[in-house]
């Protein structure tokens, strides 16, 4: 503790660092005392929103001087602290809720402050999605972020034709509004699929929802959501995939099977040698198919 509070207070002539802080997604006391600390010595907080911020620091008295840092400046802000950084000063990076860089402008910050040679560290702490993650009942150990789905519809369309083969456990951000819509869509591209919405994380009205993406838009339907949700999607079974891919060949017959690798980009040699295997034949039984 007392080397960090060193490494802060005193520069030495070098350029100052950017700190990552992340703060509660709901509950106050999910804030670590390493944040706390560090909000208190840098010289600068660089916050999402700083209306909802200055609550926070008042909350737990810091009366460290703030600036706005949010999507509607994140290029020419972050020049601005990045010339701070060099001068010496440390500037502490923090978002509405969760931990900066994770689906929101932070992540370009840090890429410039990179860029420009200044030191990034990252101080953990609460993030909605892995918490959302770990009480969603499903698989844990392979998983995908998504966000929020784009708004763009050619873009948002091409990211849940992506999504029908993840096999992978998916997560998805949605505002209270749009999920309903937003389930919808997941539904319709991924069939109904086990998934788990979890509402209002850490806060006292906290609730996580396991039904599957059909059952849940019909009681989304009949029940307004609120708050901020995550969305948390099991992932596709690869036997399953394995099955639709076998029926997709069996209908071909070998030259063909063959003939589609090769449009795959595989060559002659390997696109045998899988055909075969698919086929459970041996590869002199595909050249002679073939001959």
């Amino acid at each position: 503790m007392e080397e960090t509070r060193r490494e802060i207070s005193q520069n030495n002539g070098q350029p100052g660092r950017l700190y990552l802080c992340a703060t509660p997604i709901g509950n106050l006391e999910d804030i670590t005392m390493r944040v706390l600390r560090t909000l208190k010595e840098v010289d600068l907080i660089a916050a999402e929103d700083t209306r909802g911020s200055i609550k926070l620091l008042n909350h737990f008295d810091i009366h460290t001087p703030m600036t706005s840092y949010h999507e509607y400046n994140r290029i020419e802000k972050a020049y601005t602290l990045i010339t701070k950084m060099q001068s010496g000063l440390n500037v502490a990076l923090i978002t509405d809720a969760g931990t900066p860089g994770i689906s929101d402008p932070g992540e370009d910050l840090v890429r410039l402050c990179m860029e420009a040679g200044i030191e990034v560290t990252s101080l953990p702490g609460a993030c909605a999605c892995v918490t959302a993650l770990t009480i969603s009942g499903l698989p844990t150990r392979r998983f995908c972020f998504e966000a929020f789905l784009p708004s763009d519809k050619k873009e948002r369309r091409e990211i849940l034709e992506e999504l029908q083969t993840e096999t992978r456990t998916i997560i998805v951000y949605e505002a209270p509004h749009r999920l309903v819509r937003t389930l919808s869509e997941l539904y319709e591209a991924l069939g109904d699929r086990r998934a788990t919405i979890c509402r209002e994380l850490t806060k006292k009205h906290e609730t996580v929802f396991a039904a599957t993406l059909g059952n849940a838009c019909h009681w989304y339907q009949e029940n307004e959501p609120r708050g901020e949700c995550v969305i948390v999607i099991e992932g596709r079974s690869r036997k399953e995939i394995e099955r639709e891919e076998q029926l997709s060949w069996e209908a071909l017959s070998i030259p063909e099977h063959v003939a589609l690798y090769e449009s795959q980009g595989m060559d002659r040699k390997d696109a045998m040698k899988q055909a075969a295997k698919d086929r459970g034949l041996s590869k002199r039984e595909v050249y002679a198919a073939l001959l």
